[in-house]
């Protein structure tokens, strides 16, 4: 008789804007072939490069509060005048079937994750200085000087959080980091076989 799967774990990854989860996040699931990341629905528009249902699921503000309304939600949080939210399903199959759920979240959502999955792998990614950051995000080009100067606001309120969380990584040197991260991935799985 073929044994169930271990049920997988789930890591959330937080940071401010400009920090660099997603080349890390892309990165983690390249070097670990058991990790899954969880699409988040946002109601905000895409970026130039964004494909829906890979980088996120685009939806409207009516699905998205329908979504709230049916309980959907693993966790739904309002950033930067956008919503954004984790699809519980999504999240529970993956590790039904064994795998470790990544979930890119925002310290609101975050502090939702924790309250429902105590046992999730919290991570903050921080930059190596407030300056580098500002760098970082006016490199990506991606945003206006009005989002900039509110995403630059949200980020000194995000730093805040990092003491809640399990682990904080210095994203200082992509290699590093990821090395960093992944310690920190085996090092739960380990503790999650001895606990069972």
């Amino acid at each position: 008789m073929r044994r169930a799967p271990t049920r997988g774990l789930l890591i959330v990854i937080s940071g401010p804007s400009g920090v660099g989860k997603d080349t890390l996040i892309k990165r983690l699931l390249e070097l670990d072939r058991n990790l899954r990341y969880s699409v988040s629905c946002t109601t905000r528009p895409a970026r130039p490069g964004e494909v829906d249902g890979v980088d996120y699921a685009f939806v409207s503000r009516e699905r998205f509060q329908q979504l709230i309304d049916e309980g959907a939600f693993l966790e739904h949080a309002t950033y930067n005048g956008n919503l954004y939210g984790t699809l519980t399903e999504r999240v529970e199959r993956e590790r039904d079937a064994g795998h470790d759920v990544v979930l890119k979240i925002e310290v609101q959502g975050a502090e939702q994750v924790r309250a429902k999955v105590p046992d999730g792998v919290f991570t903050f990614v921080v930059p190596p200085s407030v300056d580098e950051l500002v760098r970082r995000q006016v490199k990506r080009n991606t945003e206006t000087s009005k989002d900039m100067t509110a995403r630059g606001l949200i980020a000194t309120r995000e730093m805040e959080y990092a003491s809640r969380y399990d682990h904080v990584v210095v994203n200082d040197e992509l290699q590093r980091t990821v090395a960093e991260v992944l310690a920190i991935i085996r090092s739960a799985r380990e503790r999650d076989i001895q606990d069972k």
